[in-house]
């Protein structure tokens, strides 16, 4: 299957388990890969017959900046379920990095990795 790939999108947000990630907040990054068929587009060279991903990324980026989630888990349910909602894909993964984990030691991020599909 096909697939446009928004790699390293990055959104300050306020999340996570502890009181303080949800006052202060932090940056998180999104990274989407969008699988339909894009044959159609590409012979076509036409908008719309694939995603629009500028549109993606602002309801990606309305999520991360206006929601409020403790877990990465839910941060990566709520993105998923609006792409296969709101934009024509099959099947989205999401990945939802927080590089500032609150923890006693070192370590680049913290993620988490979703796979979903449209239901039929």
């Amino acid at each position: 299957m096909d697939y446009i790939q928004l790699e390293r999108m990055e959104f300050y947000g306020y999340h996570g388990a502890l009181v303080e990630e949800r006052k202060l907040g932090q940056r998180f990054v999104v990274s989407l890969r969008l699988y339909r068929d894009l044959a159609p587009a590409g012979r076509a060279d036409e908008l719309t017959l694939t995603v629009n991903y500028a549109a993606v990324y602002d309801a990606v980026r309305d999520i991360v900046e206006n929601g409020r989630f403790s877990l990465l888990e839910a941060l990566a349910e709520q993105i998923a379920q609006t792409v296969l909602t709101q934009f024509p894909v099959m099947r989205v993964v999401v990945e939802v990095q927080k590089p500032a984990v609150p923890i006693a030691g070192i370590l680049a991020y913290a993620a988490v990795c979703i796979d979903r599909e449209k239901k039929r």
